[in-house]
């Protein structure tokens, strides 16, 4: 058959995604109904890392895609039964800061302004509207998702598993409620959990003072305002220089009453840093506030949500921080106080969604206890019995320690053991709207836990849970725990998970605990991690930057094949990828020189008999034995999660081992009578199962290419096909 001139990307990948979407080979149950996965063989499972309701995917949910995908593709043409789950997240302080920016940039209303319910009416619906975009071009780049188990973090499934994991950690006393220094957000007025602080580097004033003329040491710090709050003065126990100042106790006023700072002693000071001495804000400081556990000592708020001076500061009550340290700061200069000023370089921490900084501040929050022992009731993990008592933290660390889950690439093991080493408890309540509100209910001091409250008179909490609570229950909420149904008994733990390498500690490390807390088992066996995707120069895409190239516009222009392979070729695993339109343009390329090559071999087939077994050449023997080594060698790539690789194999072989030589060589013998059949079979045959090969790569134009290949047998889809080499 010939095929038209030119391939029309556009064209094709409407057309046959429709077909995929049809055939209904997305969904395993299929697949074992009409014979296409052979349920003897083990399982494949994959859920996709739900992309937030936020707006629009960018390169590196593309880059997610096409790498999953491809993994996807790969397993259910081995024949495996291949589920993979599409949803999306809720991302509660993400979505609903963005209504929040909207709103007041629209309406110039508050969401105060609009009331709890109509606010989280808007917010539905932008959320509605952003998951039908996402849906949209997750399908434009291919994906191969089964939509009938389609999942969203706050949808009635996924809440249920949320309330029901809470209640089940609560009764083991894994869930408490207590007042600990947390990270504040002034501007979004909710806590962050530890990971969800960045660090912004700047420059900073480092002050060193005293706090009065008789106080014989100094401190220095780059935050003087906060020194209304100081109940100590820290230096190291072996700092000779302060030796004999420990356990004197000085009373000073700085303008706001007097205050008594105690001299201590702890080996956690820096005797390096500045003066060597540190004052001690247990209010302010999670290192303060471990200080002051250690040594008894009283806490004083100085800072308030709003991220204003209270009451206690005297004078400064109300200020705006940067102004109280700018007033503090002239007022240690009148008192003769301020012995130096020193630019320095800092890094600050920021909330990771708006970029404010943050105020370490006390407050009354849910939190999970990640060191407290609990029973492990049913265990599958190793070195952990049914029945034992177990930590959370322990947990988490056996099963990598052990290889009952495999990080890849391996040098993130190290950055994993790092965090779980330094891991504390998790706040998971959050001071928002939107989101799982907590079911715990109040009256007259008792607390009950539960989806619904016993009657009407009980009070709700107010606050709602971190959305990486919920999210760190996708791999088996989507599979339909809490109860025990078929999907969970057959696709978890699931096979792999596959996501970037920068929320390894928010969703990676969340999902372990959770699976292995309520499940008594990993959440997946392999966790292989991607690279960010740069522009051309290596820089992070931005809006501000305008480097940011979007994934329709290059599907648009040059087909999602073309894409899908520019985000693969040249990328190892867990590096970061350099991306440009160019890169994108020259795979446009190579989809056309490969559909070229098809239409060349499919014009020499008139009068080919595909069930017809010709004699072959030494030659032609040796071609077809030089193909399937390069099959064999593509194939222990894919195995190895080595994708770049498997690609450039591939690209290679046809352009310039296929295209330039055995294409030419062939032409000849393709007029002689005597040779034309065999070298007719050589090249359908390669033709054939270079397609399937590259199918997971590039699933558009190869489908099409299939669709006209001159077979024996041909199945609905190519996606079906058997792959073609075993190693």
């Amino acid at each position: 058959m010939e095929l038209p001139k030119h391939y029309n990307p556009e064209e094709s990948e409407e057309k046959y995604y429709k077909l995929w979407e049809k055939s209904g080979f997305f969904n395993p149950d299929v697949c074992k109904e009409k014979g296409a996965a052979d349920p003897s063989k083990e399982v494949f499972s994959l859920v996709l890392p739900p992309p937030n309701v936020t707006g629009t995917l960018h390169m590196g949910h593309a880059a997610m895609l096409a790498i999953e995908d491809i993994i996807v593709r790969y397993a259910r043409m081995q024949g495996r039964p291949t589920l993979w789950i599409p949803g999306t997240d809720h991302a509660a302080i993400a979505t609903q800061s963005k209504v929040e920016r909207q709103l007041y940039e629209q309406e110039q209303k508050t969401r105060h302004d609009l009331g709890r319910e109509e606010f989280l009416k808007r917010v539905r619906e932008f959320a509605q509207g952003s998951h039908d975009t996402i849906i949209h071009q997750i399908k434009k780049m291919g994906a191969s998702l089964d939509w009938s188990r389609q999942a969203y973090t706050l949808d009635e499934q996924r809440s249920s598993a949320t309330y029901a994991a809470f209640k089940r950690m609560y009764e083991l006393g894994l869930i408490y409620r207590g007042n600990r220094i947390v990270n504040w957000c002034p501007r979004c007025s909710s806590t962050l959990a530890d990971d969800e602080v960045e660090y912004k580097e700047t420059n900073a004033v480092l002050y060193t003072f005293r706090y009065a003329k008789d106080v014989p040491i100094a401190i220095s710090t780059t935050r003087p305002e906060t020194k209304f709050g100081d109940t100590a003065l820290a230096v190291h126990p072996e700092d000779k220089r302060y030796r004999e100042y420990s356990g004197k106790v000085y009373t000073i006023n700085l303008g706001a009453g007097d205050q008594e700072i105690r001299v201590i002693a702890d080996e956690s000071v820096d005797s390096e840093f500045g003066t060597g001495a540190l004052g001690v804000t247990p209010a302010h400081s999670q290192i303060d506030a471990e200080i002051a556990q250690r040594h008894n000592l009283p806490s004083l708020q100085v800072i308030n949500e709003k991220g204003e001076m209270t009451e206690r500061t005297g004078p400064y009550a109300g200020l705006p921080v940067k102004e109280a340290r700018k007033r503090f700061v002239a007022w240690l200069k009148e008192q003769g106080l301020l012995e130096r000023e020193q630019q320095i370089p800092q890094n600050i921490s920021v909330c990771y969604r708006c970029g404010t900084p943050i105020e370490p501040l006390p407050s009354l929050q849910w939190f999970i206890a990640v060191n407290k022992e609990f029973v492990l009731k049913h265990s599958q993990i190793t070195g952990i019995a049914s029945g034992s008592q177990t930590t959370l933290k322990e947990l988490m660390r056996k099963v990598v320690a052990q290889k009952q889950i495999t990080i890849l690439p391996e040098q993130f093991e190290k950055t994993y053991f790092h965090w779980i080493d330094n891991l504390r408890d998790w706040c998971i309540s959050r001071q928002i709207w939107f989101g799982h509100q907590i079911p715990v209910w109040y009256k007259n001091g008792e607390i009950f836990v539960g989806e619904k409250a016993p009657s009407p008179e009980w009070r709700r909490d107010p606050d709602t849970l971190d959305t990486w609570f919920s999210s760190g229950l996708w791999t088996f909420s989507t599979l339909g725990w809490p109860k025990d149904t078929d999907d969970l008994k057959t696709y978890h733990p699931t096979t792999l998970l596959e996501t970037g390498y920068d929320i390894l500690f928010f969703w990676v490390a969340r999902m372990i605990l959770l699976s292995g807390c309520l499940l008594g088992d990993i959440p997946f066996k392999t966790v292989y991690l991607h690279g960010l995707v740069r522009d051309e120069k290596g820089k992070k895409m931005s809006k501000s930057l305008g480097n940011v190239i979007d994934p329709l516009d290059m599907i648009s222009k040059y087909g999602a094949d073309a894409t899908r392979l520019s985000l693969i070729v040249g990328v190892a695993p867990g590096s970061d990828s350099k991306l440009s339109e160019n890169k994108v343009r020259g795979y446009k390329y190579f989809t056309n020189k490969l559909w070229n090559i098809s239409r060349f071999v499919l014009m020499q087939t008139e009068d080919y008999d595909p069930k017809a077994t010709p004699q072959l050449s030494r030659e032609d023997e040796k071609i077809l034995q030089e193909f399937r080594a390069m099959a064999q060698e593509v194939t222990r790539h894919i195995e190895g999660y080595r994708f770049y690789l498997a690609a450039d194999s591939l690209y290679q072989y046809l352009w310039h081992t296929f295209a330039d030589k055995v294409l030419e060589d062939s032409k000849p013998l393709l007029k002689d009578s005597a040779t034309r059949a065999a070298r007719q079979y050589v090249l359908v045959s390669i033709l054939a199962d270079s397609v399937k090969l590259l199918h997971p790569f590039t699933p558009f134009v190869t489908e099409a290419i299939y669709q006209n290949l001159p077979l024996a047998e041909k199945k609905e889809t190519i996606m079906i096909e058997p792959w073609p080499v075993s190693i």
